[in-house]
């Protein structure tokens, strides 16, 4: 029902409406990726911080890695209830929502006095950044006809990719200079012009239609997702007391209570009731995540790839840092700048692939993109204490060149594949999947190179020498991962409404 007032809504009458709209839509969807900017920025920024919190706060790394572990069990949480959200709640008040929390959540960790409070902040940014990802797709799909989505999805991969990138450069720059509070007093007025800004101008360009909230299916969601999350996230940390301290303490985990194993059968047994009961309820249109999405074989495969892009992206991008810092020797500030000119690059890369992604479609990008992807990941099982900074540098760029390659496309495939009325179903499911293969890659990865490294240096290795083998063994198997996306790249496919003149799909 609400499929024909969406669609109703969307479709121009005459020309004029049409221009007076396009102005409207250009305005909404620039707010939405300036705001996106900003929180996304924030998931990545505590990293290189780790360090300096445990001196500052007088704090073991366990409870310094809650500030990284919270934000991302909120965010796997909180994103499956988007859909239900975007359905209900018009785009000003989601606007104002997510941006509110944020804002908040950016203040409370300003002023923290010690960890509690700068958990609590952290956790509170997170739910505003959980809602701001899926309401910037949702909306684009509404608003942005079949045949210039690319572009448009070009400009939200910007935002998906270089915000994480770049978030430990930021950090690694204010905090070779100011003291971690920065981190977030810098934020705090970008954030409150970003809500002003949205007050302003932010214009409603949906049409909200009459969704239950199913309770057992919020609880279900959060024991399944949460408990998952937290569980990868405990295994990459179970180990983390290896050599080269300074390096591991960038591991995104909490020491855990009991073993890692445990929460994630638990959380996988939730989620298969949470399916269950989303299967049942959907009948009735009345799922918290609407699981039709996945009868879409485009839509399907496009999320399993983004799985194994974000396990191979969040997998390398705390790996490379442990290795600079731990093997090579480089400082935190050097770190931040060597990553940064990917994330740059990344950045770049976006708009063009977006444009040529209107004109021939997904696959002469995701193949290339896929195996650039899998020859660094290949190539970076080769390190060692002595290999030259411009290889890492190179590999690093030629890796970016490939995920730019791939998001954009992947992003605007799946979606383009579904129904109007499942595109915030949609959004909710690509984010929910990014939130938890990113835990996924972290911990996998972090656990391997641990484990590894603890062996080396039980069998006489220098601590140096078994870190350089640790990490060789967790990107052998990132390498191995990476052949799935491969594989998968060749089915990717254009989504039948993308010709000109069919922007309203089926």
């Amino acid at each position: 029902m609400s499929t024909d007032a969406t669609t109703y809504d969307a479709m121009p009458v005459d020309a004029p409406v049409v221009e007076d709209h396009s102005a409207r839509n250009r305005l909404v969807i620039a707010l939405l990726l300036v705001s996106a900017f900003v929180v996304i920025l924030n998931e990545t920024i505590m990293g290189v911080a780790v360090p300096h919190l445990m001196g500052d706060l007088g704090i073991t790394a366990g409870a310094a890695q809650w500030l990284t572990t919270g934000f991302l069990l909120t965010m796997a949480v909180v994103i499956p209830i988007t859909g239900y959200l975007l359905q209900r709640l018009n785009t000003r008040p989601v606007f104002m929502l997510a941006m509110s929390f944020f804002t908040l959540g950016t203040l409370v960790c300003a002023a923290a006095p010690g960890i509690e409070l700068l958990i609590l902040g952290r956790v509170v940014q997170a739910i505003g950044t959980a809602i701001m990802m899926p309401l910037l797709m949702t909306t684009v799909m509404n608003l942005v006809p079949a045949e210039s989505r690319g572009k448009t999805m070009g400009n939200i991969s910007i935002v998906i990719s270089v915000a994480p990138a770049i978030g430990p450069t930021i950090s690694g720059l204010i905090l070779s200079v100011l003291e971690w509070r920065w981190m977030f007093i810098l934020v705090l007025p970008i954030a409150l012009g970003s809500l002003a800004l949205g007050a302003t101008l932010i214009k409603n360009v949906s049409t909200p239609s009459k969704a239950p909230l199913d309770i057992l299916s919020v609880l279900l969601s959060i024991l399944g997702f949460g408990g998952f999350v937290y569980g990868l996230s405990s295994l990459g940390g179970g180990a983390g007391h290896g050599p080269a301290p300074e390096a591991t303490e960038v591991v995104v985990a909490a020491a855990p209570m009991f073993p890692a194993w445990l929460p994630i059968v638990v959380g996988v047994a939730f989620i298969a009731l949470f399916v269950f009961r989303q299967l049942s309820l959907q009948k009735d249109n009345k799922a918290l995540l609407d699981l039709r999405t996945l009868t879409s074989k485009n839509f399907t495969i496009a999320v399993v790839m983004m799985a194994v892009l974000m396990m191979s992206m969040f997998g390398t991008m705390i790996l490379l840092p442990i290795y600079l810092q731990g093997v090579v020797g480089l400082d935190v500030l050097k770190t931040g700048l060597l990553m940064l000119p990917g994330g740059l690059v990344m950045g770049l890369c976006a708009p063009f692939v977006g444009n040529l992604f209107d004109k021939v479609g997904p696959t002469p990008l995701v193949v290339p993109g896929a195996v650039l992807l899998s020859l660094v990941l290949w190539g970076l099982t080769l390190v060692s204490e002595s290999t030259p900074i411009w290889a890492l540098l190179i590999g690093h760029l030629v890796m970016s060149v490939g995920l730019a390659m791939m998001f954009t496309p992947l992003f605007t495939a799946s979606l383009g594949s579904l129904e109007r009325n499942l595109y915030s179903h949609g959004s909710a499911m690509i984010g929910t999947v990014q939130q938890v293969a990113g835990a996924a890659g972290t911990a996998l990865f972090v656990a391997l190179m641990t484990l590894q490294t603890a062996s080396l240096a039980a069998g006489g290795l220098e601590e140096v020498q078994a870190l350089a083998g640790g990490v060789r063994s967790a990107f052998f198997v990132g390498a191995i991962i990476s052949l799935f996306a491969v594989l998968a790249a060749f089915f990717i496919r254009k989504p039948a409404g993308a010709a000109p003149g069919m922007a309203h799909g089926h």
